[in-house]
Order: structure tokens, then C-alpha cells, then sequence
């Protein structure tokens, strides 16, 4: 097993004043602190989303586990071939390499922070989905990214068949950002 030593000199105190917001008010995710920042240690995001909100397709990191702590609400997570639901207070954490998921359960919205160890650069990449979500990139660039980005999308017939419709809403909503663009 490889450990991780971080690399950086002082204390990361982020303000929530100061912290870059991508997305809507329906969707939104606050940059916190990406690996450069933590010396490869970690990376942190806040995610806030409202109820009907499927924003993670199934996919898999190679390179890092990917922890969700919801702070308020319920959120539904697909974990390898299992769908939980998580509730405030409850902590899930997916090893490296695990088909994984995520959106707001029916009737429920949610506000959690993912934590990725070791960190990876992914800062770009919610920053390439919302110019996906803008119109100013498509989902071919999106595709295009997997490798940087350590994000390989796959399909789960079992997220699929939980989530029924919901998938059905996130590439009608793919699509007619594309068509804007």
C-alpha cells in the first residue's frame, strides 16, 4: 500500500464567501479545496440540490475513494450493486474503482459534501459540466474527459431500474443544453 503524504505549508481556511459556486439555485456545488490546494491529500466540494435532481451518472474513479456526508436531506447513492439511501448525519464512502451514483430521493432535497482521497485535479470537472449545463460544451467533451478527470462513466441497469424515469429527465436535460449551444 502506497501512503499519501501531503504537501503543503499552512492551514486551508476556505470562507464561504470566497469559495466559487457553479450551477443554479436547483443545483449548485461550491469548489472548497482540489488537491493543488491540499498537497494531493484530498478535495472537497459542497453539493446542494433540489427534489427531482439526478446529477451523477454511474461512474468510477480508479484513483481515488469518494466520501458523501449528507449535511441536510436525503439523498439516494448507488454503491457497486446496491442503491442506499443517505440521510443527514449518515456518512458513505465508496472505494476506488466502484460503480457509483447519486441524486435527491423522491419528495426530498439534499445538501452533503463529497470528499475525494487522495485529491484529484476535479475542479475542471464541474467546471466542464457547467459549461456542459451552460450550452458551451457538449457530452462528446464531456466524454472526451474521463481519463483527465479520473471519471469513467458505465452503465448500471440496477441504478436504472431504482431511479426509473429519473434518467430518462437528466438526458433530456444533457440534450436540450447541447441544443442551446
Amino acid at each position: 500500500m502506497t501512503i499519501i503524504v501531503p504537501s503543503f505549508d499552512d492551514a486551508i481556511i476556505v470562507r464561504e464567501a470566497d469559495a466559487e459556486v457553479l450551477g443554479l439555485a436547483q443545483l449548485s456545488t461550491r469548489l472548497l479545496a482540489d488537491s493543488d490546494a491540499t498537497g494531493g491529500a484530498l478535495s472537497v466540494m459542497r453539493t446542494t440540490m433540489e427534489e427531482g435532481i439526478e446529477v451523477a451518472r454511474p461512474h468510477t474513479h480508479s484513483k481515488s475513494a469518494e466520501l458523501f456526508y449528507v449535511l441536510d436531506g436525503e439523498l439516494q447513492l448507488l454503491a457497486g450493486e446496491q442503491v442506499v439511501t443517505a440521510r443527514k448525519g449518515d456518512l458513505v464512502v465508496v472505494p476506488p474503482t466502484m460503480a457509483h451514483a447519486f441524486a435527491t430521493t423522491p419528495g426530498h432535497s439534499a445538501d452533503f459534501l463529497i470528499v475525494q482521497a487522495p485529491g484529484l485535479e476535479r475542479f475542471g470537472y464541474f467546471r466542464l459540466a457547467e459549461r456542459l449545463s451552460r450550452g458551451e460544451a457538449t457530452l462528446e467533451d464531456l466524454l472526451a474527459s474521463q481519463e483527465l478527470y479520473d471519471n469513467h462513466f458505465l452503465e448500471s441497469p440496477i441504478w436504472r431500474a431504482t431511479r426509473g424515469e429519473g434518467r430518462g429527465r437528466v438526458e433530456r436535460s444533457w440534450r436540450s443544453s447541447e441544443q442551446q449551444g
